[in-house]
């Protein structure tokens, strides 16, 4: 029998919400204060994430697991510096004339002399020098080329993905005309028109190139007029031209970059077939298919003096093919390789 004065035995402790909300990293003094507990001094603290690479960083990671793009933008590097820095590197005046040393063989061969390490041609003159100084035009004729040929690209293709109508099929049927003659009989009757000349070879070879730039924008402007992006820039009120030029012509630079540089190739190689036909640089301009158009008679006689101008071409149209497939496989995630 209890008795009734006896207290009842406490229920056991349950956890209430207070004791819930002590952290376990937590400690209790001994009047039941809550006291925080100290970091582990050894502890190391988070690392922090690294940031994001930069588009360029990202684009040269692409670029260089081509090993020959690589090599391609390594010989193309070297030609332009030649190009540039060529009076300072170049032994003599390209057009300087050696009488006493006329188809002076290489330094290789028997009677060669390290003051003409390529030797000499059919006039004397240092053909060192003369493939260094055409290199300058070569390249300047390419790249010449390229620019006209994409920055007017750029405004007819442009034009003729916004405005439709009359304005593209205008521009695209002169394309085709353009696109229906062979490429080197169409710069010939430019060049038998305006009269054979440096400016003229680039107008010509201008003419020749422009259909694919235009093609380019055009398919390009097209495929990117349906995105959101671009209705919602319209709907804000944003001007055509701005419209055309700052939002739309970005995301189309991918391809046009890869054709710009495989243009400069093909440039190079079309106004070579001008010079070699008498009708691009005139003599005499040390211009690489001008060197071979005067040499081609000694090509028994004296083999180097054909040979050398058309290894620089061969040298650097592959160099620059090869650099133009690392841009396309880095520009494009599709094409990519494992």
């Amino acid at each position: 029998m209890v008795d009734a004065r006896t207290p009842a035995p406490l229920p056991a402790h349950t956890p209430s919400l207070a004791d819930e909300r002590v952290n376990t990293d937590d400690t209790v003094d001994a009047s039941g204060m809550i006291l925080p507990l100290e970091a582990d001094a050894g502890a190391s603290p988070v690392e922090s994430v690294p940031a994001e690479r930069s588009a360029l960083a990202s684009f040269w990671a692409a670029f260089r697991e081509n090993r020959g793009a690589v090599a391609g933008l390594a010989v193309v590097v070297a030609i332009a510096l030649l190009a540039v820095f060529a009076p300072l590197v170049a032994p003599h005046v390209p057009t300087e004339q050696f009488r006493a040393h006329v188809q002076q063989p290489p330094v290789w061969a028997a009677g060669g002399s390290w003051a003409f390490p390529l030797g000499t041609d059919a006039l004397g003159r240092d053909l060192l020098s003369r493939l260094i100084y055409g290199a300058r035009i070569s390249l300047g004729i390419g790249i010449s080329v390229m620019l006209v040929s994409v920055a007017v690209g750029i405004v007819l293709g442009l034009a003729a993905a916004f405005l439709r109508g009359l304005v593209d099929t205008v521009v695209m049927r002169v394309m085709d005309v353009i696109t229906a003659i062979p490429s080197l009989v169409l710069a010939i009757l430019v060049v038998a028109v305006l009269g054979p000349s440096l400016l003229n070879t680039i107008v010509a070879v201008t003419v020749v190139y422009l259909p694919r730039y235009v093609r380019i924008v055009r398919a390009a402007a097209l495929s990117e007029l349906s995105k959101e992006y671009v209705v919602a820039a319209q709907v804000a009120g944003v001007g055509r031209l701005r419209l055309m030029f700052v939002t739309v012509l970005p995301n189309c630079l991918a391809p046009l970059i890869v054709q710009a540089a495989l243009g400069v190739s093909d440039a190079i190689l079309e106004a070579a077939a001008l010079g070699f036909l008498g009708l691009g640089a005139q003599p005499p301009t040390p211009e690489w298919g001008a060197m071979l158009a005067d040499s081609r008679e000694f090509i028994r006689a004296a083999p180097w003096i054909v040979t050398l101008p058309g290894l620089a071409i061969l040298i650097t149209v592959v160099a620059i093919n090869l650099m133009g497939d690392g841009l396309r496989d880095a520009l494009d995630p599709k094409l990519r390789r494992s």
